[in-house]
């Protein structure tokens, strides 16, 4: 099978495929039609510089990740015609005057700042409370302190992708989220990429971010056990959070490992992260196939070549809204 340095994510009515020079996309707008967008990337965790260092890079790949998801998502809805259309707050202005940056930036930075802070509450605030309930006045080791905990965070996480699957509109992104993986599946598989070949592959893939979601559980039940357990609820969750890098950063390099090779042992580290895929992907329809194609190909294409069928599908796209207000 042909490997690929393609990954993606689900955005609304579309699919994000980010290649090593760029962030591709192509979405679904309201009249039905396929709208493109590209700009130039490249990760700062390059090989040959410190942030292109075992384990480091994993750290800057998550809060890369994270901050492109969140503009990614921003972008698609005003792609498909619903502009995020909410009027900075007096707080805003006085940060992008005070920083020198856009607002549009400024508001970013502030969405991943509380994305950030509600995913410690969630994941790691909310553990330790748990556990201090289950285990106070006891005298258990504190190995098993740390093992209860960390299988309490996992018990959140797992309830959190449950949750998240009810939601009827995160529905339809769990089933672009199926066609980013097949198109994925499809090409590494060498065959020719349409929407009928992509449909025949598996919507799991080994390098999914659910699959490193569950391994930053996963390393951290192990990893913190070692660390041990303090008695002081704040200074234990300070001390998660002050590992939380290097937790990610090993989840990183395992993930990596186990998308590379394909042994009975990287199997089994496969295993749970593709099974929790059952819930946060869903079967597209060819229509959305077609779209993750789009972004795929894309982001396959070199820089200027990207910007140009941009430019075109723009066009084609304004000249049919012009042809429509004519009619």
């Amino acid at each position: 099978m042909k490997k690929c340095s393609v990954g993606g994510q689900a955005v609304m009515e579309g699919v994000m495929m980010k290649a090593p020079g760029g962030i591709a996309m192509a979405v679904r707008d309201a009249k039905g039609r396929i709208v493109l967008d590209y700009k130039e990337y490249t990760t700062k965790a390059k090989k040959g510089t410190f942030l292109g260092l075992p384990i480091v890079r994993g750290v800057v790949a998550f809060v890369e990740s994270l901050t492109i998801g969140m503009g990614t998502l921003t972008k698609s809805a005003e792609l498909i015609g619903e502009p995020i259309d909410e009027k900075p707050t007096k707080f805003e202005k006085w940060l992008s005057e005070k920083l020198g940056k856009s607002v549009e930036k400024v508001v970013m930075g502030l969405a991943v700042i509380l994305a950030v802070a509600l995913s410690v509450g969630l994941f790691f605030l909310l553990p330790q409370l748990i556990s201090s309930l289950i285990f106070k006045g006891s005298a258990a080791a504190s190995a098993t302190k740390c093992l209860v905990e960390g299988l309490v965070r996992l018990c959140v996480f797992i309830g959190y992708i449950f949750f998240c699957a009810s939601v009827k509109d995160i529905k339809r992104v769990f089933m672009y989220h199926g066609a980013e993986h097949k198109t994925i599946a499809c090409y590494e598989a060498d065959d020719p990429l349409t929407p009928e070949n992509a449909m025949k592959h598996s919507r799991l893939h080994p390098r999914c971010g659910t699959n490193y979601l569950f391994l930053v559980m996963a390393v951290s039940i192990v990893f913190f056990a070692l660390v041990g357990w303090n008695e002081s609820l704040w200074l234990r969750l300070l001390s998660r959070i002050v590992f939380l890098p290097l937790v990610a950063g090993l989840s990183y390099e395992v993930l990596k490992f186990a998308a590379k090779y394909d042994n009975i042992f990287t199997k089994i580290i496969r295993a749970p992260g593709m099974a929790l895929q059952y819930i946060t992907t869903r079967e597209p329809t060819e229509d959305m196939l077609e779209v993750a194609i789009a972004s795929f190909d894309l982001a396959m294409s070199d820089p200027d070549k990207a910007m140009e069928m941009v430019r075109k599908n723009r066009e084609e796209i304004a000249e049919a809204d012009k042809a429509e207000a004519k009619a």
